[in-house]
């Protein structure tokens, strides 16, 4: 990590890392300020909505270090796991969507209500736009404090691309990965899957990342 703290330092970029290396930008922001906000929060009942590698596991992680709390598995989600909550204050669950037992799920939200616990919910999607066939189950969804993680940001884009470089071993200037920037998708999962590629690209080619590679992966 200390090349890429020299980079951030160089580019004025260190000043919004926070906690583990999580990037704080616009598109994430409120949910950090909210998040580390706890337990003043407008209601018990959180939901963290973003599409996937937006940072919701992490932001979920600084969480449970700072605050503590159980984290639970929403697909995986048994009565054992309902039981085990008791002795927590805050609880999370995981990857919420419409394949789950909706049945333990709603069960879990009213021991939350009941206990006065506080419980944060992540999902792709927010929780109300979840097609849940129980209707029990769908009101309570109206009862939660709805977060998003918005699409990434210039700024948040370059961190992401800057430091899964580094944690590659991977070097580049910051002309070339503000070239990257203003031509691929400003998706979370794009960023990733573009990464992934260059380095394997580099890899099988035995040479570093230039401009050549990066176009090529782009299909230029």
């Amino acid at each position: 990590m200390n090349d890429l703290n020299q980079l951030i330092i160089k580019f004025d970029y260190e000043q919004n890392f926070k906690d583990d290396d999580f990037y704080v930008s616009a598109s994430n922001k409120t949910i950090f300020d909210l998040l580390s906000l706890w337990p003043k929060w407008e209601k018990n009942f959180l939901n963290i909505s973003g599409e996937k590698f937006s940072g919701k596991t992490h932001l979920i992680n600084i969480f449970i270090k700072k605050f503590k709390g159980i984290k639970l598995n929403a697909i995986s989600l048994t009565n054992d796991d309902l039981k085990k909550i008791k002795i927590h204050e805050n609880i999370v669950l995981e990857d919420l969507d419409n394949t789950v037992n909706e049945k333990l799920i709603y069960s879990l939200l009213n021991i939350i209500d009941q206990d006065n616990k506080f419980i944060i919910v992540t999902s792709e999607r927010p929780i109300v736009n979840i097609d849940f066939s129980l209707k029990d189950l769908k009101s309570r969804t109206k009862n939660f404090l709805l977060q998003k993680i918005e699409k990434p940001d210039d700024d948040l884009m370059f961190a992401l691309i800057l430091k899964n470089l580094s944690d590659r071993q991977i070097l580049l200037d910051k002309k070339i990965i503000d070239f990257i920037i203003k031509r691929i998708d400003r998706s979370y999962g794009k960023i990733y899957d573009f990464i992934y590629k260059i380095d394997e690209l580099s890899l099988k080619k035995k040479k570093s990342i230039d401009f050549k590679i990066i176009k090529e992966v782009l299909g230029e």
